[in-house]
């Protein structure tokens, strides 16, 4: 019978270890119950890289595994870009490599104390600098990092307000690694233990010191839902309607609709927009709209926030800055166009915006707006705090993948955002998911499905004040980089030292030159 390490000396076995390897820790992410997985999902991948046989066998497990990690993330992709999804898993994937590589550097064999000692620094560090890497809006933005999976966990979520999304990442792969070496290096349990017992000190420490948000107003924000509709824009536009006509005399402060809720430039259709001040003096609100269309004023298309009162438009427009890969654009159009045609992605691009804008609506209520994707990007929301929102907004629309986990994801991500800033958030989709979370992310109120065609009336809590993590931004990626540099400089001068030529040792005399012996 075969042993394991037999079983793994095949290649492309190994390859299928490494991959489900990989996907194993998203499970973390779409089952409520399952965020602590998260914590020891890792593992088996840690400990597949660390037993390869040559370095080269170890960038393969990275890149393997960091291919299943992306291809699970996004599987939800494939009935829109087939092919394609593979693609982009395999090149994403490829960022993982020089962490395989690095796992077997320091964790191989038998390694020292220090080394181990090292690992549970660098290692979480090599995973924060990829996924700054991929967070990169050109290569998909930061959907599905790793320290996403725990938005339903307090202390997680603390530990958000102080150091962003980054920093329980930080924590979680660090957590995983101590596990593998308690795993597989028992003897090296003394700085295993030891980075567990600073992980549990600095959670306890987010949870003590970070300041909480001190909630002092509320407001009546409405959430208009009207599902999936097949008959068009101009029979959503009218459900649309009908669903905000019904909150008449709710007293709301804002009433919000999703993504791409008007299929028309109200500049243009002086109808809608005589429709829809109507609708905002039969309610007494405010509607913020989401526009999906071409404008008369410039060319291309756009997906813009506006804002309608009871005279009309405002003036406040938001253009979306951030634009979905492939869903609103194809980067390098050039070369990648092929993909239109194995695929449902953008036949045209999307044109884009330059600036956020933090709106006010007439009651005084200041809040940036964001549309979709901009979610995940947790820079974006961080501005709005910074520039004096004291309400976060998405607008959304997952319509294109109801049947799948992405519309739950997607609304898990305000919640990351608002412990992040301290500012209660509100997504608000089209055909759901929509939800609203508090200043410290906690959950307000009832999930919209994607099932429900309704509205639904939130009392948001306010909040101000300022998070550790607005105030010093993306710190912990910036140290993550520290470390590796660090830790690179020093592995170069042991090397260096190690191959130096040592000190001349004593001559060796020739025949003439030793003294005669005594009688000769």
């Amino acid at each position: 019978m075969k042993t394991l390490g037999q079983w793994l000396a095949s290649p492309w076995r190994r390859a299928v270890a490494a991959t489900l390897a990989g996907a194993l820790p998203v499970l973390a992410f779409p089952a409520p119950g399952l965020w602590w997985f998260a914590h020891v999902a890792l593992v088996p991948w840690i400990l597949l890289a660390r037993g390869a046989p040559t370095g080269r066998w170890a960038l393969r497990d990275g890149w393997w595994g960091g291919f299943g990690f992306m291809l699970a993330m996004h599987h939800w992709l494939l009935p829109n870009l087939h092919v394609f999804t593979f693609v982009i898993a395999a090149l994403l994937g490829a960022l993982w490599a020089p962490w395989g590589r690095l796992v077997r550097r320091l964790l191989g064999g038998v390694p020292s104390g220090r080394a181990v000692a090292a690992a549970l620094l660098v290692l979480p560090s090599g995973w924060l600098a990829i996924e700054l890497v991929r967070s990169w809006q050109g290569l998909g933005g930061p959907w599905g990092v790793l320290g996403a999976s725990q938005w339903q966990v307090e202390p997680a979520l603390r530990l958000a307000s102080v150091g962003g999304i980054w920093l329980p990442s930080f924590l979680i792969v660090a957590v995983n690694v101590a596990v593998a070496v308690l795993v597989a290096l028992r003897r090296a349990w003394v700085p295993a233990v030891a980075g567990l017992a600073l992980v549990a000190v600095a959670v306890s420490a987010a949870w003590v010191w970070s300041p909480r948000p001190v909630t002092d107003d509320h407001v009546a924000l409405a959430v208009v839902q009207p599902g999936v509709v097949t008959a068009g824009a101009g029979a959503r536009f009218a459900l649309e309607e009908r669903l905000t006509r019904e909150l008449g005399g709710r007293d709301v402060d804002l009433i919000v609709w999703g993504e791409s809720s008007v299929g028309f430039d109200l500049t243009a259709r002086t109808d809608l927009a005589r429709r829809l001040a109507a609708l905002s003096r039969e309610t007494g609100a405010e509607i913020l709209v989401n526009v999906d269309a071409r404008r008369v004023d410039r060319p291309g298309i756009y997906k813009s926030s506006v804002l309608v009162g009871p005279e009309g438009l405002t003036g406040d427009r938001y253009d979306k800055m951030r634009l979905v890969p492939f869903g609103e654009y194809i980067p390098a159009r050039s070369l990648l166009g092929w993909a239109t045609s194995v695929g449902k992605a953008a036949g045209e691009d999307r044109m884009r915006g330059t600036r956020q804008v933090v709106m006010e609506s007439g009651g005084g209520l200041r809040f940036g707006p964001m549309v979709c994707f901009e979610t995940a990007f947790p820079d974006m929301s961080r501005s709005l705090a910074e520039d004096g929102a004291d309400l976060l907004l998405a607008q959304s629309s997952t319509s294109t993948f109801q049947q799948s986990w992405a519309p739950e994801q997607h609304a898990s991500l305000a919640a990351l955002r608002a412990a992040e800033t301290g500012r209660p958030m509100v997504h608000a989709t089209l055909t759901g998911v929509s939800a609203v979370y508090g200043p410290s992310g906690q959950r307000i109120g009832p999930w919209l499905g994607t099932d429900a065609s309704t509205t639904q009336v939130y009392e948001v809590p306010l909040a101000h004040g300022t998070t550790p993590y607005v105030r010093f931004g993306d710190w912990p990626p910036r140290v993550a980089l520290l470390i590796l540099a660090s830790w690179a400089v020093t592995a170069a001068l042991v090397r260096l030292r190690r191959t130096a030529p040592g000190p001349p040792g004593p001559r060796a005399r020739t025949a003439h030159e030793w003294p005669a012996r005594p009688g000769r």
